[in-house]
C-alpha cells in the first residue's frame, strides 16, 4: 500500500515557483527545488515526475494568480482609462516591491523563447487570456469615451501588454521609478482620449 503524501502539494508548487522565478529554469537545480520545497529528491520526482513538469505547474500557478489580479483591475470600477492607469501603476509598484525580479513569464520568454511543449502552451495561454481582457477593456474605453476611438481594440491590447512587459524588463535593469512612470504616462497618452 502506498504511503499517503505528508505535504501540501500546492505549497510545494508555490515554493518551487519562487525558486524558478529567482534563478530561471536552467539555473534552478533539483537541489534548489528540494531546498525550496523542503522535499527530498524522491518526493519531488514521485510527485512531479521531472523538473520540467514541476516548472510547468509552477508557471501555470504563476500565470493563474497574475491573471486573477489583473482581471480584478481590468474588470473593476471606473472608466477603461482609469483601469489601464491602475494596471500600469500597479505593475510598476509591484515590480519595485518584489525587489525587481521581473515577471516569471517575461523571464521565461527571455530564457527559453516559445518552446513547442507544455511550457510554450502555458506562455501562449497566458498571452491569449491577457489580450482578451485588454481587448475587452479597450472596447469599453471607446464606448465610455475614455479611450481614443478609431483604433482597433486588439491593437490597443497588444500595445498595453507590450508596455507592461517593457516595464517589467525596465525593472530588471534597475531603472528608476520616475523613468518607469514616465514610460507609463507616454503609453497612456497614446490611448487615452
Amino acid at each position: 500500500m502506498a504511503r499517503p503524501r505528508e505535504f501540501d502539494e500546492s505549497a510545494a508548487v508555490e515554493s518551487a515557483m519562487h525558486a524558478f522565478w529567482a534563478h530561471g529554469y536552467e539555473a534552478t537545480s533539483t537541489q534548489d527545488l528540494c531546498d525550496a520545497t523542503g522535499l527530498g529528491r524522491s518526493s519531488v520526482y514521485n510527485t512531479f515526475t521531472s523538473k520540467k513538469a514541476l516548472f510547468e505547474r509552477s508557471l501555470t500557478h504563476y500565470t493563474d494568480s497574475q491573471l486573477t489580479a489583473r482581471q480584478a483591475l481590468l474588470e473593476g470600477p471606473g472608466t477603461a482609462a482609469e483601469r489601464l492607469t491602475a494596471l500600469l501603476t500597479t505593475t510598476i509598484d509591484s515590480e519595485l516591491e518584489r525587489n525587481r525580479r521581473g515577471c516569471l513569464v517575461v523571464n521565461t520568454l527571455a530564457e527559453l523563447g516559445m518552446p513547442d511543449d507544455g511550457i510554450g502552451a502555458a506562455l501562449r495561454s497566458d498571452t491569449e487570456r491577457n489580450l482578451a481582457m485588454l481587448t475587452e477593456c479597450a472596447r469599453e474605453g471607446v464606448l465610455d469615451g475614455s479611450l481614443r476611438s478609431g483604433r482597433d481594440p486588439a491593437d490597443v491590447a497588444q500595445f498595453v501588454l507590450n508596455t507592461v512587459t517593457g516595464l517589467k524588463v525596465m525593472s530588471r535593469r534597475d531603472t528608476s521609478r520616475e523613468a518607469m512612470y514616465a514610460v507609463a504616462d507616454l503609453a497612456l497618452s497614446a490611448v487615452v482620449a
